[in-house]
């Protein structure tokens, strides 16, 4: 029966056992009416490894469209026809404005994101260092950028600006990522995690689930991400722009969701799993189940181009469950 499985699997990891490949893959395939159960075992996970803060914060999409890549989920490439905003890099005094708003939110950290493969040679690269050392003199928020791929004098900048944590995203598992993206490789994304850990800093990757992929497509990103000991791992779900390639991909079934984020915590009984976005569309009223299913992070207000809703339901959403918003403890 599926919930001896669930049990049983769940004792491992309360036990301080760790999940293989094969049994986080029989976790896939439980009877639909057992996924609460299992949804359980993986909040009993959450309490025990990580409490009951939960990790907040909030984004800027400083430079927005123009970027060269194709990820096929993307608005912002250039090889789709989405409409957006699109606009170079935002001034020092609008991204504070930003900083100093996310942390009236209650956010604990703030990320300036930027459009674009990444940052070698790029001539913004220098304002967003002066950026980023002025919300560190301005604000007490955490700093964390996502600026694409880098190279190892980029890293070491970012780390004396004061970056705390970087924003890296893999999307997807190695073995599906040529179905998403062609421009670059899975492994010119590996390298910036492994260079930015090098370095001594945190790092937040995850994914998008939705894109048409497999339970083993994610089951292998999962095991990625914990061989890399990334810190944070963004959980977003596809929410379909038109004009991108994924515009007409079917939307997944909210508790296919659900048992995804409860999969992810037994395989990482002891990271932030990260609610990012398209939570709003694929779960609706299901939204607060995110953080009984083993959630224990929060992307709170806007996303890059589609909009949240809001920090402030947000915030209540956490405190709703009796949970500790991390930025609003302070």
């Amino acid at each position: 029966m599926s919930y001896d499985l669930i049990f049983a699997l769940g004792k491992k990891v309360l036990s301080g056992g760790q999940l293989t490949p094969d049994e986080a893959m029989q976790l896939t395939m439980i009877d639909e009416e057992d996924i609460p159960i299992l949804l359980g075992v993986a909040n009993k996970v959450r309490i025990q490894f990580t409490g009951n803060r939960v990790d907040t914060c909030e984004i800027v999409n400083a430079r927005s469209g123009g970027c060269s890549e194709d990820c096929k989920f993307c608005a912002q490439s250039v090889h789709h026809d989405a409409k957006i905003d699109t606009y170079p890099l935002m001034s020092e005094e609008a991204i504070l404005q930003a900083a100093k708003q996310a942390e009236s939110h209650g956010a604990y950290r703030f990320c300036i994101v930027t459009a674009g493969c990444g940052m070698k040679n790029d001539p913004d690269f220098g304002r967003i260092i002066s950026i980023i050392e002025r919300i560190g003199r301005d604000t007490s928020l955490e700093r964390c950028c996502s600026l694409g791929i880098l190279g190892p004098e980029q890293v070491k900048a970012l780390k004396a600006a004061g970056i705390t944590r970087y924003h890296h995203n893999l999307e997807t598992s190695k073995s599906y990522f040529a179905n998403i993206c062609t421009t670059h490789t899975y492994d010119e994304r590996v390298e910036t995690i492994r260079l930015v850990k090098a370095e001594g800093l945190e790092v937040c990757s995850g994914g998008i689930i939705g894109l048409g992929e497999g339970w083993e497509h994610r089951i292998e990103l999962a095991f990625t991400l914990k061989d890399l000991d990334v810190d944070s791992v963004p959980i977003n779900v596809l929410n379909p722009v038109k004009g991108t390639a994924l515009e007409n991909q079917p939307q997944l079934k909210p508790m296919e969701i659900l048992q995804t984020f409860a999969i992810f915590r037994l395989i990482l009984p002891d990271k932030i799993l990260r609610y990012a976005g398209g939570r709003e569309r694929a779960l609706g009223e299901l939204v607060p189940l995110g953080f009984l299913s083993g959630m224990n992070g929060m992307l709170i207000g806007n996303y890059l181009t589609t909009a949240g809703r809001g920090a402030a339901a947000d915030i209540n959403t956490i405190k709703g469950l009796g949970l500790t918003p991390i930025g609003s403890a302070r």
